[in-house]
Order: C-alpha cells, then sequence, then structure tokens
C-alpha cells in the first residue's frame, strides 16, 4: 500500500521505486561499528588535546549517534590533571559535538 507519510516515490529509468523510510532510518544506523567510532573519536583527541594516552570507558549507540566517553591527561601550567571527555559521532562517521571537563 502507498501512503505519503512514510513512503516515497522515486521514478528511475526502469520504473517507480517505492522506498520505505523507516527501513533506510535503520540502515542508515548501522554504517559504521563501534570499532569504527571509537578510533575516529581516539584519532580526534590525539589531534586535539596532542596526547597519547586517552582511556576510553564507554562506547554507546543513542539515537542513531555513538557516544564515546572516557579519560585523557592535560597538562594545565605545569600541573598534571585528568580531564574526562564526551565525544558524539553521528552514522557516518562525522563528530558532531564535543565535552571536555576536569575530574
Amino acid at each position: 500500500m502507498f501512503s505519503f507519510a512514510n513512503d516515497f516515490p522515486f521514478i528511475t529509468f526502469n520504473g517507480i521505486l517505492i522506498l520505505d523510510s523507516r527501513a533506510t532510518v535503520k540502515a542508515m544506523a548501522k554504517d559504521i561499528s563501534t570499532e569504527a567510532a571509537e578510533q575516529i573519536a581516539v584519532d580526534y583527541l590525539r589531534k586535539k588535546r596532542n596526547t597519547e594516552k586517552i582511556d576510553v570507558s564507554t562506547v554507546e549507540q543513542k539515537g542513531g549517534c555513538w557516544i564515546i566517553r572516557g579519560t585523557c591527561p592535560i597538562d594545565l601550567e605545569g600541573h598534571p590533571w585528568a580531564e574526562k571527555f564526551e565525544v558524539i559521532i553521528d552514522q557516518k562517521g562525522k563528530i558532531k559535538s564535543t565535552d571536555f571537563s576536569l575530574l
């Protein structure tokens, strides 16, 4: 059955293709794996914070985005501190937002 609420018609050279939007949302949410999301966040933090020691504590998926949390060391005027981070990555692997705070 065709409804304008959930289905989108596409005209191709071979005929009409009806695509269910609910199916595409489910398929897009799994574009990158847990390991790939973690690696994207670690590479970003290495460049942003100029450190090699990054401890990832959790990697979870919520609402089609990956949320990576953990800690990394920073140097504030000669004093070492631990800083916690949260990096949010969309399903295509792009960083949407970051949050840093001292422990």
